[in-house]
Order: C-alpha cells, then sequence, then structure tokens
C-alpha cells in the first residue's frame, strides 16, 4: 500500500469494505499529505486539489463533482450548554453537488453548502449557504455571477501556460522597477 497514490489512498480511505484496509490508507494520507478525509457518505468523483495537503475533512455527506483545495477544514462545532447540560450543534457540514471550497475555508457544524456554490479562500462557515451562491469572510454569501465559473473548470489553462503569463508579468513588472 505503500507506493499507491493520493488518489488510490483516498479509494482505500473512504470506500474499502476492509476496516484494516480504511485504517492504513487513513494512516498514509496523514503521514504522506498531512490530510484526514472522514465522511459518512462520499461521493467517488469528488476531487481534491493539491492532495487535500493540509486539509481535515470530516462531513456528513460530500455529494458528486465537489472540489476541495488545500488546508481546508471541514467539520463540527459543537458546543456543551453547562446549563442545560447537553452538548449543541451536534453534527457535520453537508456539502452538495458542485460545490468548490478553495484554500484555507473552513465550513463548521451541522450546516449545508447548496448545489453550485463556490467557498473562497479562507472564509469561514457556520450558517447554511443557498445554492448559486459565493460564500466568502465570516458567513457572508451573495448569488454567483451565471456569467462565470469560479476556481475551477475542467479545461483550465496548463502549468506552462500560467507559468509563461507569469514569466511576462514578471519582466514588465522589473522592467518599471528598475
Amino acid at each position: 500500500m505503500k507506493e499507491l497514490s493520493f488518489e488510490e489512498l483516498f479509494e482505500f480511505n473512504c470506500f474499502s469494505e476492509d476496516p484494516a484496509e480504511r485504517a492504513k490508507a487513513a494512516e498514509l494520507l496523514e503521514y504522506r499529505y498531512g490530510c484526514e478525509i472522514h465522511c459518512a457518505d462520499i461521493a467517488h468523483s469528488v476531487r481534491f486539489a493539491h492532495h487535500a495537503r493540509g486539509s481535515t475533512i470530516i462531513a456528513a455527506k460530500i455529494c458528486e463533482n465537489v472540489t476541495i483545495y488545500q488546508n481546508v477544514t471541514i467539520g463540527s462545532n459543537m458546543r456543551y450548554n453547562k446549563k442545560q447540560k447537553q452538548w449543541e450543534q451536534i453534527g457535520s457540514p453537508i456539502l452538495a453537488k458542485n460545490v468548490i471550497v478553495a484554500d484555507g475555508a473552513k465550513i463548521l457544524g451541522p450546516i449545508t453548502i447548496g448545489e453550485n456554490s463556490v467557498v473562497a479562500a479562507g472564509a469561514i462557515i457556520t450558517k447554511d449557504i443557498p445554492a448559486d451562491s459565493i460564500a466568502f469572510g465570516v458567513n457572508q454569501s451573495k448569488p454567483k455571477d451565471p456569467e462565470y465559473d469560479l476556481i475551477f473548470r475542467s479545461n483550465m489553462p496548463s502549468g506552462e501556460e500560467i507559468k509563461a503569463v507569469d514569466a511576462k508579468r514578471v519582466a514588465e513588472f522589473d522592467k518599471l522597477h528598475k
């Protein structure tokens, strides 16, 4: 199992029927990529950019075609009510179809992120987000512009194309700042 790719380890961690196999895959994901992935229900089509490096993903459900970037935390937001002597806000997030979670976002508690929504880089979300929204800041959201896709699309520019654009930008910057 040591030679398996991130994708293969993800598959064993989330879908294997063998508890020992799941545990070993989870251990290797944490050791190699610094990520933890535990979901009650996760679709096979979920994608992790940058091998989910630095992410902790504990969710009730992650639906089809969700993309999660690095350093993301998805998990519970429970609190103990001392007066009533009971836990509150029990449960983990649900991410609906086609959600994109950008770098460093935090999604916490028994909440739902609606279909086709984007959770922006660094956002902290502890409240439900409606479908077709952009979630940003602390519990802020606004409707997504239907004319644009944000962050991820299967026909993205290649690494070489991005490097060429960056090289041109750096050359222009250097020329202006000599």
